[in-house]
């Protein structure tokens, strides 16, 4: 009975959203996000719109695994690449204030087109796992709700059907709108369940946020760390948040950012006690927390953080595909700006990342890991070029690139015989850190090499 009241309410979430979506779509707001008048959304638009598709399934998750493991630290770990919304705000104004409409057309003017290609390259990776983590949390729910039903696979479908099927309707115009309906859904949904939590019994605040986890601290630390050394570049591969950085006004753009920061932060903030409290009441870990959960809680607050889950998993979909659209055909331009062809990318990242939600891949946080490595090519070119206005050579920024490559792909084969060898026998955890190190140190000095070079240049 339980699922049928989750899977209702979930089509209710759904109906609205292809409710309050647009009915009659323009290029420029399928691609630009603006309405049908041609205006530009408003800060609270923009505002929950950031924050929901940020806060998505897979983040949810993966803050309260963190927090089950690894106590508040594992959960500040992960709340710490929301400090994104921050980094992220200040890399979009200082594109701006240097003339730049987008992150490629800064990369554009300093690197042609080779600096626009590989940028291009790892959002269209970051798009596509973004698909695939959010179908797979929906698969991981319906599961757990009917594991001997096959309820999961079809459930991914019937969501990527779904989220296809409104966000090809309007793009970038039918995210914003529905992200708001979403959000305020989501915020109802998941408030009305913290407050369950704090108010049971067994609840601690002061043990809450002070525990280690099941595992110990040490490894919340080192991701803590870890989650520094990418906090800045992170944002800018992440083409959701940036794309949303172009399309109103910098003073309400600003403005987005910091309110997105403190709100989406608490978020997943309070979704990582669920993971903690799971840990000091000694529950043990089943089906990702899942069915953890259903043995802890009340019915009805389970019920009603799977239902935030997948509001949260919906939300995020509709503005992956938008982002994805926009890169293909503004960015790559391999196919033309029109509704049919931005319709088309959609398709194509809808249908990429269901198979590999069905390739059954379940790890969850190795797909920020990967990326965020990946990511880290950009923080001494944003550093050198953006925060000191230097001109850095094209092999400084290859050399950068290619080791956050290298280190991302280290990681993410790290237990192939191959890279067992290379990489220090430690925890998987404390690789990550020694590569973000390693991948930080080569990109660093590699543009510090190029800029000397290009003062000793004149001279010869």
């Amino acid at each position: 009975m339980m699922t049928f009241y989750i899977a209702v309410a979930f089509i209710l979430v759904a109906a609205a959203s292809v409710a309050v979506a647009p009915r009659r779509a323009t290029v420029d707001g399928f691609f630009g996000g603006q309405g049908v008048s041609g205006s530009a959304p408003g800060l609270w638009t923009l505002v929950l719109s950031q924050v929901t598709t940020w806060i998505f399934a897979r983040s949810l998750m993966n803050a309260a695994i963190l927090g089950y493991f690894y106590g508040m630290p594992g959960t500040l770990a992960y709340a710490a690449y929301y400090g994104s919304f921050l980094t992220g705000g200040y890399i979009v104004a200082r594109i701006r204030a240097q003339g730049g409409g987008s992150v490629q057309d800064w990369l554009g003017a300093r690197f042609g087109a080779t600096g626009t290609g590989t940028y291009n390259v790892v959002i269209a990776l970051r798009l596509l796992s973004e698909v695939f983590a959010n179908l797979l949390v929906v698969g991981l729910i319906f599961d757990a709700l009917l594991p001997e039903a096959g309820a999961g696979t079809i459930a991914i479908l019937a969501v990527a059907v779904l989220g296809l099927a409104y966000s090809a309707w309007g793009g970038l115009s039918a995210a914003l709108r529905t992200d708001v309906v979403q959000m305020l859904l989501f915020l109802v949904v998941f408030g009305i369940a913290f407050a369950a939590l704090i108010n049971s019994p067994d609840f601690d605040l002061g043990a809450v946020l002070t525990a280690e986890g099941s595992s110990g601290a040490r490894q919340g630390w080192i991701l803590l760390a870890v989650a520094a050394l990418q906090v800045f570049s992170y944002p800018a591969h992440d083409p959701v948040m940036m794309d949303r950085g172009f399309i109103a006004d910098r003073k309400r753009t600003t403005w987005s950012f910091i309110h997105a920061f403190w709100i989406s932060s608490l978020c997943i903030i309070g979704f990582g006690m669920f993971g903690i409290q799971a840990s000091l009441v000694g529950a043990e870990y089943e089906g990702q927390l899942l069915g953890t959960w259903a043995t802890m809680f009340p019915g009805w607050v389970w019920a009603l953080l799977m239902l935030s889950l997948l509001i949260s998993a919906l939300s995020t979909l509709d503005s992956a595909l938008a982002s994805s659209a926009r890169v293909t055909v503004e960015e790559l331009r391999v196919l033309p700006r029109t509704l049919t062809g931005g319709r088309i990318a959609m398709v194509g990242f809808m249908l990429a990342g269901t198979a590999l939600t069905l390739w059954g891949n379940s790890t969850l946080f190795d797909a920020v890991a990967v990326s965020g490595t990946a990511s880290m090519f950009l923080t001494p070119v944003l550093v050198a070029g953006l925060v000191f206005n230097r001109d850095i050579p094209l092999w400084s920024y290859l050399v950068s690139f290619a080791a956050a490559i290298g280190g991302a792909m280290a990681y993410f084969f790290r237990d192939s015989a191959a890279l067992s060898g290379l990489l220090p026998e430690a925890h998987k955890y404390d690789q990550l850190l020694w590569i973000c190190v390693a991948v930080l140190v080569i990109g660093f000095c590699a543009v510090a090499l190029g800029l000397r070079q290009a003062r000793v240049a004149p001279a010869e």
